[in-house]
């Protein structure tokens, strides 16, 4: 009796593989590779998928979208997703890069989270971004005042706040996304369609900001 795998599942699979040939592929021309993730939990599977992948994870930094201003023992954390779900078995070896520090705020940590992020093997070899139902990804939240900031600024990192979230958070900057030699968008469900759909019919990104995002080019993994 075979086990039928659902289409989430088989998604997260697949972008597995196409991470793990992309971290492969670099890897064969240099030194060390880099992968940005994002947390929530849409790639709670594909993170389970790829950790268990034949890689040479001792030579893989890794490193995060966004992140929200909290401890790593926090259950909100990204960090911590990260640290449970993907940074297990092989990937162990993996080494992994927080976007947060010890100061009180995103603010005060940003300065020394951005030297820290600025120092690692660029261009990564693969961005994964989400999005949210208000066409935010990373944390570039349609409804935040640093918006316009971490759409523009060179700077790596932007500290964000938002009416619709609660914990202050810190984010790669629009810029720093951008250098990866690969980007993908990993979605499910209907919705989610809905917003792209919304997001390729216009240009707006301080409306959607995944359309910042849209002609990289941006290679979309979805399920039902």
């Amino acid at each position: 009796m075979t086990t039928e795998i659902s289409p989430r599942e088989r998604l997260a699979a697949q972008l597995a593989e196409a991470v793990a040939g992309a971290l492969s592929a670099d890897l064969e021309q240099q030194p060390r590779a880099l992968l940005v993730v994002s947390g929530g939990s849409t790639p709670v599977t594909f993170f389970a998928r790829l950790a268990a992948m034949a890689l040479p994870w001792e030579r893989i930094d890794v490193t995060l979208a966004d992140e929200r201003w909290v401890g790593e023992d926090n259950a909100d954390s990204n960090a911590r997703l990260v640290r449970e779900q993907l940074l297990v078995g092989p990937a162990a070896a993996a080494k992994f890069h927080p976007l947060t520090s010890d100061e009180a705020t995103p603010e005060q940590g940003a300065a020394a989270v951005a030297e820290r992020i600025a120092k690692l093997p660029w261009p990564a070899s693969a961005v994964i971004l989400g999005m949210g139902g208000d066409g935010h990804t990373a944390s570039l939240f349609p409804d935040s005042g640093e918006l316009g900031l971490a759409l523009t600024t060179d700077e790596a990192v932007v500290a964000v706040r938002a009416p619709s979230v609660p914990q202050p958070r810190i984010t790669l900057s629009a810029a720093y996304l951008h250098r990866a030699r690969r980007h993908i968008l990993h979605i499910v469900g209907d919705n989610k369609r809905s917003v792209l759909a919304r997001a390729l019919a216009g240009d707006d990104a301080r409306e959607l900001p995944i359309r910042a995002f849209l002609a990289c080019p941006l290679a979309v993994y979805w399920a039902p």
